[in-house]
């Protein structure tokens, strides 16, 4: 990670956790009450290079089972407080501290899950040739309501071009797109589709 992009993650990561701890403790103290513990969503993602890191999140959804124990959809487990959370982005708070540690940036391409790897093609897998980001460009160009094909694209497109300059216009566009709350779904989706490879 070339050193002013680093320098920039942990000189504003400490500051935002500084500034932002009534925020942090407020929301963990809702999520506790509105759905339970445990507080934090911890999930193993690839990180540089595919290299598999914790993510940290604030639960949004509940931890209900159907009636022979199997896993409810992410529509039926979604509660309306964590639609919430997820619209303001206050459930991506403490990846601050994934920031902190090195094993993400500001801005990336957004960690994804394990089990795609092996269905990414050789150019879809170079997003992971930077560290992986709280924003990104896909996040500021559409977010969750663009297609899996559009987004890597997109990802690639910022390990090619990428600046220091292109980062900050990329983190202003996010408090606009944030406030706003574009893109944060799929549509006809609770969250987002899973990726099943190129078709």
């Amino acid at each position: 990670m070339p050193f002013s992009k680093r320098l920039f993650d942990v000189v504003f990561s400490t500051l935002a956790l500084i500034l932002l701890s009534p925020v942090i403790l407020v929301t963990a103290l809702l999520v506790r009450l509105l759905i339970g513990s445990p507080i934090l969503f911890m999930q193993q993602r690839p990180g540089y290079r595919g290299r598999p890191f914790f993510i940290y999140k604030f639960r949004s959804m509940t931890q209900r089972l159907t009636a022979d124990g199997s896993s409810l959809s992410d529509a039926e487990r979604l509660t309306g407080f964590g639609r919430l959370l997820r619209s303001l982005s206050l459930d991506e708070l403490p990846e601050l501290f994934n920031i902190l540690r090195g094993e993400m940036s500001f801005v990336g391409p957004r960690p994804l899950l394990m089990e795609y790897l092996p269905l990414y093609s050789l150019e879809q897998a170079r997003r992971h040739d930077v560290v992986p980001g709280l924003t990104g460009w896909a996040q500021v160009n559409g977010r969750n309501a663009i297609d899996w094909a559009t987004r890597f694209k997109m990802d690639v497109w910022y390990v090619d071009h990428w600046s220091f300059w292109l980062d900050i216009r990329i983190i202003l566009m996010t408090v606009w797109k944030t406030l706003s709350r574009e893109g944060i779904n799929q549509q006809g989706q609770a969250t987002v589709e899973y990726f099943k490879g190129e078709q």
